[in-house]
């Protein structure tokens, strides 16, 4: 048995063991499956979601929140499951083909349905532990057959309470609410024509 003679290295000891007992979390942003069933007539279009790109800020495996007006914090134990581009693409195409009743053939064949294509941006994703969500993204929505296109921004921010549980809910409503955004104006667009951008 080695023993520490000098009190600084047996704290250091100490804090490497709290370190390396804390329990590791994983977060999703996609619903479970249930939630996400289309109900209604299928549409007459498909969508395909290319990949969504996120500010290189928030591009890291762990939960980047904000501390104060300038700091923010990097919580090794609190991560998401994957990428977290991935995550919000798989977040708003689940959302978009209940909404829209159709799917996702990103990297499929699209059969005999016209497809539209949907590109998203998201510029900031910004995560205040007790305070927002906040989701504010580019987007369009480009009808390969007719060559209608509608670009649009939105800023989606949902209040959210205590605990990264109740954090990364709130960024999985302000995801369905953008995906409710895009779908609102798509069947327009399949039709060739270009509609006002929604609010926010």
């Amino acid at each position: 048995m080695i023993r520490l003679r000098y009190p600084a290295l047996a704290a250091l000891a100490v804090m490497l063991a709290a370190c390396a007992s804390a329990p590791m979390h994983y977060y999703t942003l996609i619903a479970p499956a249930g939630s996400q069933s289309p109900v209604g007539a299928q549409a007459p279009f498909r969508f395909a979601l290319l990949p969504v790109t996120i500010p290189a800020q928030v591009d890291q495996p762990q939960l980047v929140v904000r501390q104060n007006a300038q700091g923010v914090a990097m919580l090794d134990d609190h991560r998401w499951i994957a990428p977290l581009g991935d995550e919000i693409r798989g977040a708003l195409s689940a959302d978009l083909a209940r909404d829209l009743h159709t799917q996702d053939v990103s990297g499929l064949p699209a059969g005999d349905k016209p497809v539209l294509r949907i590109k998203v941006d998201v510029r900031r994703f910004d995560s205040d532990p007790g305070q927002y969500a906040l989701v504010e993204a580019a987007w369009s929505v480009h009808d390969l057959k007719n060559g209608a296109v509608l670009a649009c921004t939105s800023r989606i921010e949902k209040p959210v309470g205590r605990g990264f549980d109740a954090l990364v809910a709130g960024h999985q409503q302000a995801l369905t609410a953008l995906a409710g955004r895009i779908a609102g104006v798509a069947p327009a667009v399949a039709g060739g024509r270009v509609p006002a951008c929604p609010g926010g």
